[in-house]
């Protein structure tokens, strides 16, 4: 498997149209007001290094993980793939899966939640009925494995609402491992949330094949298990320890 800019940062998938990259917890997807390193322009640079390329580098932002969630992250290499790429997660024709560590114990071993999320300012919570302003979320669950008050539950999105899991899952009691914004007892030490986006599956933009691409549990991950690969990625950004200005 290539490498991304350390031997254990995966390239999951490379094309002409396509990147697909490990996103470590605690980075950035794109660029903010503070100016911190983020996953966008770092790729930017190494496609530019890796096929000397000359000028800019288009690279098309087509999903978003939030900073504190680690896992599969899909790019576009051309204006065609990027649009292509954002009709199917517009009609929902991809099939994502992530998984969780929760606190406590779920009502059942599967099930489905269905919720309306209202977004107001910069928050987003659970309206306890449909409003003009709320939009439907829907996930189906699947809990793996529960002990010690927690559970590791695989979950696949049917909807794509901003922060979705995390609210949903709070709102049934099990908010996600780490994550106080959303009612966890304790926060983990650099921050991140044991949520990861484990798969994804879509149509090939321009060769129309399906393309199934998962990630292995990372090095860290806060729930033990016998199946993590020798080379699996480290959880956290703050392990890479890339070199300031390495591109």
């Amino acid at each position: 498997m290539i490498s991304f800019l350390h031997e254990r940062w995966p390239v999951f998938h490379e094309d002409n149209h396509l990147l697909v990259l490990y996103k470590p917890a605690g980075l950035l997807v794109q660029g903010d007001e503070t100016g911190a390193v983020n996953l966008l322009d770092l790729a930017k640079a190494w496609i530019k290094q890796r096929h000397h390329k000359p000028g800019r580098v288009f690279l098309g932002l087509v999903q978003r993980l939030d900073r504190p969630v680690a896992g599969v992250m899909l790019f576009a290499r051309t204006s065609k793939a990027a649009a292509r790429l954002s009709a199917q997660l517009r009609t929902r024709q991809t099939r994502k899966v992530y998984l969780a560590v929760v606190e406590g114990l779920l009502p059942s071993d599967r099930g489905k939640l269905t919720n309306h999320i209202e977004r107001q300012d910069r928050l987003s919570g659970i309206a306890l009925r449909p409003t003009s302003s709320s939009r439907e979320a829907r996930l189906s669950y699947r809990v793996l494995e529960a002990a010690d008050g927690r559970s590791l539950v695989e979950l696949e999105l049917e909807t794509g609402r901003k922060h979705q899991i995390r609210l949903q899952l709070a709102h049934i009691g099990c908010p996600i491992v780490g994550d106080v914004r959303y009612g966890a007892r304790t926060a983990l030490p650099l921050r991140q949330i044991a949520l990861l986006a484990r798969e994804i599956t879509l149509e090939h933009p321009t060769r129309r094949d399906a393309l199934s691409v998962s990630c292995p549990l990372p090095i860290g991950w806060p729930w033990p298990a016998a199946d993590i690969p020798i080379n699996a990625p480290l959880w956290n950004w703050e392990d890479f320890k890339i070199p300031a200005g390495l591109f």
